[in-house]
């Protein structure tokens, strides 16, 4: 799937929000922790991701155009209070308390670990694996670690092994 051509408007309110919720941050934390680069360059299933030793968040762009104002309201403070958690904490669990402590505490956004955007454009190639509560889409580099021997994945839900259907 290509990449879409993001619209300066959304890139704008992105920026906006991003700012808007770092000066809040800076003043409840009594600090001024720098804005962090944007990518707009993330793929797959991912909606965002922060890179910490680079201070850059990556959004995906197919996702931002699907769910924009949602996208906006939950991705970009969700990728940035990992950032201000790592500042400020250093390296800690990545959905530990204290980042649900900068979310709803410091950015006044609810706490959730994903999003429930639709994922039909973004899925590839996925493979069907099974716990004991429900099925699940692995992508093809999940599958492919598993039939190597080299990861195991648990259910979020039940923490039951997934197995290949």
């Amino acid at each position: 799937m290509k990449t879409p051509r993001l619209p300066l408007a959304l890139q704008l309110a992105v920026m906006r929000c991003l700012r808007d919720k770092l000066a809040q941050a800076n003043l409840k934390l009594g600090r001024t922790y720098p804005e962090p680069k944007m990518v707009y360059r993330q793929r797959g299933t991912s909606a965002g991701t922060a890179w910490l030793d680079a201070y850059e968040i990556r959004l995906n762009p197919v996702l931002m155009m699907e769910n924009q104002q949602a996208f906006i309201d939950e991705v970009v403070p969700h990728e940035l209070a990992h950032l201000l958690v790592w500042k400020h904490f250093g390296r800690v669990a990545p959905h530990g308390k204290e980042w649900k402590w900068m979310m709803e505490e410091v950015l006044g956004v609810p706490a959730r670990r994903t999003h429930q955007f639709q994922l039909e454009s973004v899925r590839r190639n996925t493979f069907p694996y099974r716990c004991t509560c429900q099925q699940h889409q692995l992508t093809v580099r999940r599958h492919n670690r598993v039939v190597r021997g080299e990861a195991t994945y648990r259910c979020v839900k039940c923490g039951e092994p997934l197995v290949a259907e």
